[in-house]
């Protein structure tokens, strides 16, 4: 064992035996079975219609999506399941309808959803969490809705944008963001050669073109409405942190991978402190994955809408199995 393990996590992993996995501040017991990940999707991943095959297949989902309509006080699922694109690209809308599809997703699946491991994209997060038990549910989509208006508020008061940046390494955006004049810092490291940056209007755009000429192949401003993952969150931040900290939260099932370090978590408090930190901190996907692949996944499992995580995935290990869920 390291000589930086907490006492009580050698103890008990010295305890479960020489087999047993460190995944930073918690363990995973020795397991003769196959380690899969479920992992859960984020903004972008919306589509007109998503969640209507549930709805109609499922008799328990149908619960459970009702249950939302009257915990956030109208019909999220008409919207879902009968709205254009663009009315699902509203904030207030797209963060709760992608963490009630996922969610749902994830509990029709009953006995056969035996995670190792769980993690979650920006907003997926939060889904995780629900997922793992560290959250109920009607806490979980009252802090979504909390989020997406806190969020859509930050964005009005001070607007920005986002770009992503393609065929680059991490470690040159990183040092070219930080010689542009304005706020604009890494926000989404997706995968290995794709990163996206985010803050103010001017300084990304000159970052993109001081990108550009750095040798990216691509830097594609994004349609997005505000500068999510940078400091220009901060209101949004300071208003969610109040609503975490009065949420019951308590010890997942499995670890959770949370975004602003990429490594596992069960305790409580790390976990809220980690969730308020999310608004204005990068998502760290890149390392996320990488630590996953560390730590023995065989499979990793997608939960919710789309198949953009499968796609990330594949970027840092073609053997690995990707699966929807």
């Amino acid at each position: 064992m390291a000589a930086g393990i907490d006492p009580h996590i050698r103890a008990r992993s010295e305890e479960l035996g020489a087999n047993a996995i460190v995944l930073g501040p918690c363990i995973l017991a020795p397991s003769k079975h196959a380690m899969t990940a479920y992992v859960f999707p984020g903004q972008g991943s919306q589509f007109s219609g998503m969640g209507k095959d549930l709805y109609d297949a499922d008799s328990n989902a149908r619960i459970w999506f009702e249950h939302a309509n009257d915990i956030l006080g109208f019909n999220l699922t008409d919207i879902m399941f009968k709205g254009s694109d663009e009315d699902l690209k509203q904030t207030n809308v797209t963060q709760p309808a992608i963490f009630l599809h996922s969610v749902v997703k994830g509990k029709v699946m009953g006995d056969a959803f035996q995670p190792s491991m769980v993690a979650g994209h920006s907003l997926g997060e939060f889904s995780a969490l629900v997922a793992a038990g560290a959250m109920e549910f009607s806490d979980g989509l009252k802090l979504v809705a909390a989020r997406a208006n806190a969020m859509q508020k930050a964005c009005a008061a001070r607007p920005g944008t986002m770009a992503a940046i393609i065929g680059l390494e991490d470690a040159k955006v990183e040092e070219i963001c930080s010689t542009i004049s304005g706020v604009v810092v890494p926000a989404n490291y997706n995968c290995p050669g794709q990163l996206v940056i985010s803050g103010a209007v001017d300084a990304v755009t000159a970052a993109c073109e001081a990108l550009k000429e750095a040798g990216a192949k691509r830097a594609l401003m994004l349609p997005v409405g505000g500068a999510f993952h940078s400091p220009l969150m901060e209101p949004a931040r300071a208003e969610l942190a109040t609503a975490i900290e009065f949420t019951p939260i308590v010890n997942p099932r499995c670890p959770v991978y949370q975004n602003v370090d990429a490594r596992p978590h069960i305790d409580p408090a790390r976990i809220k402190a980690n969730l308020i930190a999310q608004l204005t901190a990068p998502v760290r996907w890149t390392q996320t994955m990488q630590n996953m692949l560390t730590d023995g996944i065989d499979k990793a499992v997608e939960v919710g809408p789309g198949m953009v995580l499968q796609g990330l995935f594949k970027k840092v290990s073609r053997e690995l199995e990707t699966v929807a869920g």
